[in-house]
């Protein structure tokens, strides 16, 4: 089970709960019958965790969160990573934008969007209501990306621009196809949509389509063409795989430079003085990874997931990794510390650093197969003995760049109520930092009480405004910025 954010009630009326109801359960019906068995979160053969999540890169007005295996919504949070089984709703006059590998999925307002199964070739989506654009950039080899609606499922066949409208009323599911092609599936319905066309699907049990004029262009299709624009024209994808979610917000909010040794790397501009990597933000449970970091900075959910951080002269520093792969996600890319010698003050406290270049990542959460080698050979760039990273039997063996220099410390309760963590930092004196140990695992919600209790966000901390104490601004790149 996994939960976040203030448990309270649906963000839709009760008279709207029960008409969605009647619709998914239609839409579950349609689900069933072109997938017979889906995981939870779905995993490969070795137990591994999928390798991409859906980012929820923009929200407007808004924006509420359902996740796998609870009943109930929380406020939505910017840079959430959303797997199989979440569930997202844009109220009246918001939107949002979730960035999938190669893809992106916009709602506009009054959507209601599941996640019905995201593996490393598959991206399923299920429309409850409401509209959504889905652009896709590049389709590989063997992936797959389906859109089921209460009126039938829709394959996607090639890259493209494709609209979906389901009729919160039961009237219909409009589907338009601006570039690309797609297959229209279910009901005794089975037919192609080219470039150009669109239809209106009704019905469930026997679908009807009709073929319709696709109509004219919206605000909501402007704002989809801008964020299309904005990834398409990108110049960090020249360093960065377009497939890691987050790539085109670098542009805005840092530079780039190559270095003597490193290579490309990419800074920050305009953080705060005392500005680290893995400290504005706040630790949230999701499986089935565990511990994720949700980063409060707009630009962090790349360079805090995928690649690594090196203090280079007076500037924390990102390396992405190498361009042609496919990048395996990482909830949070740190070593935490610990040990019966490392002690600050009274009480149980969490402490954690970023990896450098080169070093080894190790999940405390279960993987199988070849995962431990692809999430870091995807992360570092000039590997030249993967065996020596996947090799190591003890993590206390390795000498990490980072830990005298970068170590956030925080009450173990911070972590445990998903508070921000920029609020309540704990300094660390040398002495104590020379005797910090690292340690495998983090804090651990492992019953279903302790995952409830370690993930939930106050709303106290919800609600209230940020204060310069905890939280920060990042102001966007300006011209000039070095």
């Amino acid at each position: 089970m996994r939960l976040v954010g203030h448990r309270g009630a649906s963000p839709v009326s009760e008279t709207r709960s029960r008409m969605m109801r009647g619709k998914l359960s239609r839409l579950i019906t349609i689900l069933l019958a072109g997938f017979l068995s889906v995981p939870l979160f779905a995993q490969d053969s070795g137990g591994s965790p999928p390798g991409r999540v859906a980012r929820l890169s923009v929200m407007e007005g808004k924006v509420s969160l359902q996740v796998a295996g609870s009943d109930q919504w929380s406020e939505a949070s910017l840079n959430y990573p959303l797997t199989t089984g979440d569930r997202l709703y844009t109220d009246q006059g918001g939107r949002s934008e979730l960035q999938i590998g190669h893809s992106a999925v916009r709602l506009s307002e009054g959507t209601d969007l599941t996640i019905v199964n995201l593996t490393d070739q598959l991206m399923q989506l299920g429309l409850g209501q409401g509209t959504i654009r889905v652009s896709v950039f590049m389709m590989p080899p063997g992936n797959s990306i389906e859109v089921d609606t209460p009126n039938g499922a829709l394959a996607l066949l090639e890259p493209g621009n494709y609209r979906m409208d389901s009729d919160p009323n039961g009237n219909g599911t409009l589907v338009i196809v601006n570039r690309g092609s797609l297959q229209v599936s279910g009901g005794g319905t089975d037919q192609r949509l080219e470039r150009g066309q669109a239809a209106k699907l009704t019905g469930s049990e026997s679908v009807e389509l009709e073929m319709v004029s696709p109509p004219s262009s919206d605000s909501f299709d402007q704002w989809s063409r801008t964020r299309d624009h904005r990834l398409e024209s990108a110049a960090s994808a020249e360093y960065v795989g377009r497939g890691v979610p987050g790539y085109d917000d670098l542009d805005e909010y840092g530079r780039w430079e190559t270095l003597p040794g490193y290579g490309p790397v990419w800074h920050p501009v305009a953080v705060p003085a005392d500005w680290v990597p893995y400290r504005y933000g706040r630790w949230m449970w999701v499986e089935p990874w565990g511990w994720t970091w949700v980063e409060e900075e707009p630009w962090g959910f790349c360079p805090f997931h995928y690649g690594r951080w090196a203090l280079i002269g007076p500037r924390w520093c990102w390396l992405p990794g190498p361009v042609l792969v496919a990048p395996v996600y990482a909830p949070a890319l740190v070593v935490f510390v610990g040990g019966p010698n490392f002690r600050i003050g009274v009480g149980s406290f969490a402490a954690w650093f970023p990896l450098g270049p080169g070093e080894p990542y190790y999940p405390s959460y279960h993987y199988g197969g070849d995962y431990l080698r692809q999430v870091n050979v995807t992360n570092i760039r000039n590997v030249t003995n993967i065996t020596n990273i996947t090799n190591v039997t003890n993590v206390t063996d390795i000498r990490y760049v980072n830990k005298g220099r970068a170590i956030t410390a925080v009450p173990a309760d911070v972590i445990q109520s998903g508070q921000p963590v920029g609020r309540r930092v704990l300094r660390v004196p040398p002495e104590v930092l020379s005797k910090a140990a690292v340690i495998p695992h983090p804090l651990r919600g492992d019953t279903q009480d302790s995952v409830e209790r370690f993930s939930a966000i106050p709303a106290s901390f919800r609600d209230q405004e940020p204060t310069a104490a905890g939280a920060h601004t990042f102001p966007r790149a300006a011209e000039g910025d070095v």
